[in-house]
């Protein structure tokens, strides 16, 4: 059977991957900037720098649609990349099959399954990602191979981000005073600053896999031209 038979190109998919990684970056930038704003804004509010009520309004108004606007980015932002995500990472581990890669613990399903379901979510998902990577780099004898050390830091932001994620929900769902405001501003913004380097080490971990797996199709390819032509 030909090597490239039932692989299935992930180019564009992972170019898309790119671009929503580039998307979570920039929203991760305004996000800052705006969080900054916001934070001075209640530093106002605390110090009393306001003499007109009418304009502390209308500043605290402006202030929540711009936020408002820019929450509703980053949740396209982030169901769009999740989803494409998650697609990428469930193609990437059935390719590392097509190209020869035999007895992975982890099926394609399950390769982005894990992300769902409570307690395994913390570990799972990174064997996984973990199989794909030594399966990609030598698919004939993947169980041996060494990973690179991004892959454990790309996981250990994945969970800082998570827990943060729960903190700001757990902060916003009682913030009620300035100063419970100004925490949860806080937190929101170091979230919005691991962002940077979580969206860059995934690119990096992305751009990696797609490279190798290319690299072993195109390979394999090469190998079994002289044998068509001979037999021809």
């Amino acid at each position: 059977m030909s090597t490239d038979e039932g692989f299935r190109d992930s180019t564009s998919l992972t170019a898309w991957v790119r671009y929503m990684l580039y998307a979570q970056i920039l929203i991760a930038v305004i996000s800052i900037v705006s969080g900054n704003l916001e934070y001075q804004l209640l530093s106002d509010y605390q110090n009393g720098v306001y003499t007109s009520q009418e304009q502390a309004i209308a500043d605290g108004e402006a202030n929540d649609q711009r936020q408002g606007l820019i929450g509703i980015l980053y949740l396209i932002v982030f169901v769009v990349s999740g989803f494409l995500i998650l697609r990428w990472i469930h193609r990437a581990n059935y390719n590392a099959r097509q190209l020869g890669a035999e007895n992975m613990k982890f099926s394609p399903g399950w390769s982005i399954g894990y992300y769902f379901i409570p307690i395994l979510t913390l570990w799972k998902p990174y064997q996984a990602m973990k199989e794909i990577w030594k399966a990609s780099k030598e698919p004939s004898d993947w169980v041996s191979q060494g990973i690179s050390g991004i892959l454990p830091l790309w996981w250990f932001l994945w969970l800082v981000s998570n827990f943060l994620g729960q903190a700001i929900f757990r902060l916003s769902m009682r913030a009620e005073e300035i100063q419970e405001l100004m925490s949860l501003n806080i937190v929101t913004q170091i979230s919005d600053a691991l962002d940077i380097p979580l969206a860059l080490v995934f690119l990096a971990i992305v751009n990696r896999i797609h490279s190798m797996q290319a690299s072993r199709l195109a390979g394999a390819n090469n190998q079994m031209q002289p044998t068509a032509e001979s037999v021809g």
